[in-house]
């Protein structure tokens, strides 16, 4: 596998591209992107687990049902959830009007928005700018970066990859690009994520690779403890690569669903360094545990408190948070079993063992704190049990968390 450029655009048949359209009324950056295929695609998506569902969640698990797409329009600035029929009404719009250019059925749109909730979609400046939308479509690199700054609201950093493989002898690309800094605590992946890819591969197993990736990328990633009602994640596969059918977990799949997974984890860790107000990225590595999944709950216990969070903010060591989160994870274990250490991810300023068999020991505090003033942390967690292990990650809880978010719709 290597990295490509290209975002979206990198695999064949494939454009993107994205405007100015005015539902950010305050803002001079695009706001509507739309990502199409000259090819009817197969398609997959994982959806928010909320029970409050946006507008564009619904009409796209519609038009999913079949799996099958052309094209995906997006906005930013307008979340369209919570907002009634009159909701409903304008995301069937916004694909009624993608459709139109390309003169295809809506049901082979998928449609999805991000940003205040409670407000409703100005769907007027929509269909005042389709044609433009549909004008700024290319297939190179210019394109994607286009869509991607439309999908973009409180992100600081891009957040996209692309990356090549071989199948036989056929090269295959899969692209991608997301959204989120904010509201990220999955039980999905509390974002918009678009990937596309030209591989040839039967529905059932892109779906299959589509949700094994996510739940090792996206629902491994913690901000702040809140899922979105509109968390999307949506792949096309346009079979333009010419490699034979996947359509058994042979060697192709397993190569294939194995870059899926790596452009999954780049963005999941890309969200999480850029949470909001973040200054670190850290991540939880839990091995020693009984097993997968509760290696998995382990770290994400540890990822989400607010006290080892704040902590990694401050430069602190406070190893007893990281003790008492895994307690209250709802995972059996052996507190007296348990060992801890941090390390820079660089590796540049070493690493600090603070916890062995479940008591501090003694360790330099100056050395400590060389670590948690880099940017990219990482907390070694050993649960002296059995083999399963996992991967978590996350970002400290900083001051401008909340300036952020205090005045985030006024």
């Amino acid at each position: 596998m290597k990295e490509i450029s290209g975002g979206v655009c990198a695999p064949k048949g494939f454009r993107a591209g994205g405007i100015l359209c005015g539902i950010k009324a305050s803002s001079k950056k695009r706001d509507l992107a739309l990502i199409y295929s000259e090819k009817l695609c197969t398609a997959a998506a994982v959806f928010t687990t909320n029970q409050v569902k946006a507008a564009s969640v619904l009409i796209s698990q519609k038009h999913l049902e079949d799996g099958k797409l052309r094209a995906i329009i997006a906005n930013s600035g307008n979340a369209n959830a919570c907002t009634g029929e009159a909701g409903i009404s304008a995301a069937k719009r916004m694909a009624e009007l993608a459709a139109d250019l390309f003169a295809i059925s809506p049901k082979q749109v998928a449609v999805a928005s991000t940003g205040v909730i409670g407000v409703p979609l100005p769907i007027a400046a929509v269909e005042n700018s389709i044609e433009a939308l549909g004008n700024s479509l290319s297939s190179d690199e210019a394109g994607h970066m286009a869509a991607l700054e439309a999908i973009m609201t409180t992100d600081m950093r891009k957040k996209d990859a692309s990356v090549e493989i071989i199948l036989g002898e056929k090269p295959v690309r899969i692209g991608a690009m997301a959204k989120g800094s904010g509201m990220i605590r999955p039980n999905m992946a509390t974002m918009l994520g678009f990937i596309t890819t030209d591989a040839a591969i039967s529905q059932g197993l892109l779906d299959k690779a589509l949700r094994r990736a996510a739940n090792v990328s996206f629902n491994r990633v913690t901000v702040d403890g809140d899922t979105s009602t509109n968390d999307m994640l949506l792949v096309m596969a346009s079979g333009e690569a010419g490699n034979v059918l996947i359509d058994d977990e042979g060697e192709d799949y397993s190569a294939f669903a194995a870059a899926l997974q790596a452009v999954c984890i780049k963005l999941a860790k890309a969200m999480a360094r850029d949470g909001e107000g973040a200054t670190k990225l850290l991540t939880i590595n839990v091995s020693g545990a009984d097993d997968e999944s509760s290696a998995e709950k382990l770290a994400m216990s540890v990822a989400s408190s607010s006290l080892v969070k704040a902590a990694m903010f401050g430069e602190d060591a406070n190893w007893g948070r990281i003790l008492c989160a895994l307690g209250y994870s709802g995972i059996g274990f052996d507190p007296c079993k348990v060992d801890i250490s941090i390390a820079a991810c660089s590796g540049a300023e070493g690493e600090v063992k603070v916890c062995s068999n479940g008591a501090g020991l003694p360790f330099s505090e100056e050395d400590a704190k060389k670590i948690l003033a880099q940017e990219e942390i990482e907390i070694k967690i050993n649960m002296g049990s059995k083999t399963g292990g996992a991967i978590a990650w996350g970002c400290d809880l900083t001051y401008d968390y909340v300036k952020i978010n205090g005045d985030y719709r006024t």
